[in-house]
């Protein structure tokens, strides 16, 4: 079976500015289908659940408007209600509009191999995820043959600070851009050992840029340590590769075995991303 899946986590994001409806673009105007996005962007980039009574306030749009593209969202499969029937999020149509791309298809086709590889080579749970704004997106993963495996599933957001993910990819960051990051959003308390303090942050992505990897044991998922490598592409978001697992399965040995293996296959999965993409 597995545990502490990493599958948990609904689609979200954090909030962001709804830029408002430009009636001087050229071309063929749909207000219709403008309002629409706009108010998708308003479910994905809310902090918190909306209903339609939030979303009409915040658009500024009526409340009989509002209504109808909702519902109209809802039988699209773009939105879906929650357990409550009240608040809203993003649907399945929208994720799998995303992940049936011919591009996307291509990448993973192209980074499979090499996942599953390490997969077999670590035996552990293998992801790659790319850092998409202000939340990681799992891509690609393959978990470990271990019946008590952390799941991890392709189109998993995880939140921005999760883990050694989250400090792999902010140790590319200057310490002013991680501070403002933290100020903003807030370090979260997932476990008892996630770091919530800044400075305890900034110094251990200090070691991380030293080591040019980074470890968790806890912070994220009590019981469940990772270790995670960037590839440092200069095409697409940024993106890295980790291995996860429970933590009386992931020590030193396993851990320095992780970092080999991860490492070796670098150069592979970055000339695997740039052919998918036609570079």
């Amino acid at each position: 079976m597995s545990t502490a899946p990493y599958t948990k986590l609904p689609w979200k994001s954090t909030q962001m500015k709804i830029t408002p409806l430009n009636d001087t673009t050229p071309g063929y105007k749909a207000p219709a289908i403008h309002k629409a996005f706009h108010l998708l962007r308003a479910v994905a980039e809310s902090p918190r659940r909306m209903t339609l009574t939030d979303l009409a306030l915040r658009l500024g749009y009526s409340k009989s408007t509002t209504h109808g593209l909702v519902h109209a969202l809802i039988r699209e499969g773009a939105l879906v209600l929650g357990p409550d029937g009240h608040k809203l999020y993003l649907g399945p149509t929208v994720i799998n509009l995303v992940f049936s791309s011919w591009n996307y298809i291509k990448m993973v086709d192209s980074v499979q191999p090499i996942i599953d590889t390490l997969r077999d080579q670590i035996k552990e749970t293998m992801v790659l995820g790319a850092l998409i704004h202000d939340y990681i997106l799992i891509i690609a993963a393959a978990e470990a043959a271990d019946p008590f495996k952390i799941a991890a599933t392709p189109g998993t957001v995880l939140p921005l600070f999760a883990g050694a993910a989250g400090k792999v990819f902010h140790a590319a960051k200057t310490d002013q851009e991680v501070s403002a990051l933290i100020r903003e959003k807030g370090l979260r308390q997932h476990t008892p050992d996630s770091i919530v303090d800044e400075t305890t942050y900034l110094v251990d992505l200090e070691q991380v840029r030293s080591n040019r990897y980074s470890v968790d044991h806890g912070e994220y998922l009590a019981g469940v340590s990772a270790v995670a490598v960037a590839l440092n592409n200069l095409i697409g978001p940024p993106m890295a590769v980790w291995a996860v697992g429970l933590s009386s399965n992931m020590g030193a040995d396993k851990v320095e075995l992780a970092i080999g293996a991860m490492n070796t296959v670098l150069e592979g999965l970055r000339s695997a991303l740039d052919k998918s993409t036609g570079q």
